[in-house]
């Protein structure tokens, strides 16, 4: 049985050797890196999933922009490969998408596999949304507020400040966690 929690700055080395893990140690050579070099993630939305005192799971959020339009890059999300398929991926996802529309945030992108982020309710980018250096057709969008699609070219946030929407804690609800 796992938890989530919020990320906290001792989770670090362990995030790092479970994304290495999960996609490589050349990870950091993708192109959605580029837009988190120098940019704090938005803290409210970093969770980690753990089971027995050991990080088995974790999301990340960064500040972006659609033009001049505020929005999310989700990523990464990585379950530790020896617990792939007990829901930890759904219930990081899931939780994080959740708060991200109660704080207010409105556009979540990422790169990744449309047929596993469907379930969550991304469907594929537009061309009117353009991410230089990916391929179209893993670009992944879900509109968080029913509101009009912004389209242009993604940015990375302002590095001073982050896009982020402050020093809001975290709560899960006592019965959060996953099988």
């Amino acid at each position: 049985m796992f938890v989530l929690r919020p990320e906290i700055p001792a989770d670090v080395p362990a995030i790092e050797a479970l994304l290495d893990r999960v996609f490589g140690v050349r990870r950091q050579h993708k192109t959605s890196y580029r837009y988190r070099v120098g940019i704090e993630p938005v803290r409210a939305l970093c969770l980690v999933a753990e089971e027995a005192g050991t990080l088995v799971g974790t999301i990340r959020y960064w500040p972006v922009r659609v033009g001049a339009v505020p929005a999310l890059l989700l990523g990464p999300v990585a379950a530790a490969p020896s617990h792939a398929g007990n829901g930890i991926g759904r219930a990081l996802v899931g939780t994080t998408l959740e708060r991200a529309a109660a704080l207010g945030h409105r556009l979540v992108l990422l790169v990744g596999d449309p047929a596993y982020y469907a379930r969550f309710g991304f469907a594929p980018a537009p061309p009117e949304i353009e991410m230089p250096g990916e391929d179209p057709a893993r670009l992944q969008y879900r509109l968080l507020d029913g509101g009009p699609l912004p389209t242009g070219l993604l940015r990375r946030a302002e590095a001073a400040g982050g896009g982020d929407c402050g020093a809001v804690p975290f709560a899960l609800d006592a019965g959060a966690g996953g099988a």
